[in-house]
């Protein structure tokens, strides 16, 4: 249904998870596809993967939080690849804490990583997007719109990136370059999911509050990102798009009455 051929993209992230799914999703549908994660091991095995759908790709070992590494990897993909079509910015971090648990630092990383890494990973690459047409998506959460108990550095990181999302929108609308967000619900196999619920697999609790009665797959967000991306989207931009099976339209009490649960868990076992 997508055709990617000849196109660039770059996914901040882009190693594991959700954020490698996405970046899987366009390697299959043609495009040449660059990634970035701290880990080497990660990027070398991420880029193994999409080269094996026929098309080139490229990898870099680099923190969002440091701006020039972030704006190395994106030269460097421009000089190989050409103006980038897509940009995806998904690199995240996070854990379950209540505020007065919640140290100084615990709570700048989580800021740094998500809402300081997204305007880093934004900013260095606005100046290799094609203009016109080019299309940014962030990766938010729940949390940057719902009150979320043991995510108050979370919410407030991705709160910032949903108005980063949309004061972009507005500024670079014309220049041609559409900027949204897709907000992912619970999904399964991330380390997100792993990190927020350490005690277990909680997928069937979480999936009781869900009105489509199931956790979400790499595929719905990929196939998102996709769409905001294609030409059918061409009139979208300032969006902020739940993929979560209508999980916020409940607000984010259920979420939160799991990850006080997991952590009242944790905590006991100490």
């Amino acid at each position: 249904m997508h055709d990617y051929s000849n196109k660039t993209v770059f996914v901040a992230g882009g190693t594991q998870g959700l954020n490698f799914g996405i970046a899987d999703a366009f390697a299959k549908a043609g495009a040449r596809v660059a990634v970035c994660s701290r880990s080497q091991d990660k990027v070398d095995a991420a880029v193994t993967k999409l080269k094996a759908h026929g098309k080139d790709a490229l990898g870099f070992a680099c923190d969002v939080r440091q701006y020039d590494a972030v704006s190395q990897a994106l030269a460097k993909t421009h000089e190989r690849f050409g103006e980038i079509d897509v940009l995806v910015s998904g690199a995240a971090g996070n854990f379950p804490a209540p505020a007065l648990a919640l140290s100084p630092n615990g709570f700048r990383a989580v800021v740094d990583i998500d809402l300081v890494g997204t305007f880093h990973v934004l900013r260095a690459g606005f100046e290799h997007l094609k203009k016109p047409g080019a299309s940014v998506i962030n990766i938010t959460a729940q949390q940057g719109s719902q009150p979320v108990a043991m995510q108050a550095h979370a919410c407030a990181a991705k709160a910032g990136v949903d108005q980063l999302t949309r004061v972009l929108a507005i500024e670079w609308g014309a220049a041609g370059v559409r900027v949204n967000a897709i907000s992912p619900g619970p999904i399964e196999n991330t380390g997100g999911m792993e990190r927020l619920a350490p005690s277990g697999d909680v997928s069937p609790r979480i999936a009781e509050g869900v009105p489509l009665a199931r956790v979400g797959t790499h595929e719905d967000i990929a196939e998102c990102a996709l769409f905001l991306s294609s030409k059918r989207a061409s009139y979208i931009t300032g969006a902020i798009v739940p993929v979560d099976g209508g999980m916020s339209l409940y607000g984010g009490g259920l979420f939160g009455q799991v990850l006080t649960a997991a952590f009242a868990e944790q905590s006991s076992k100490r």
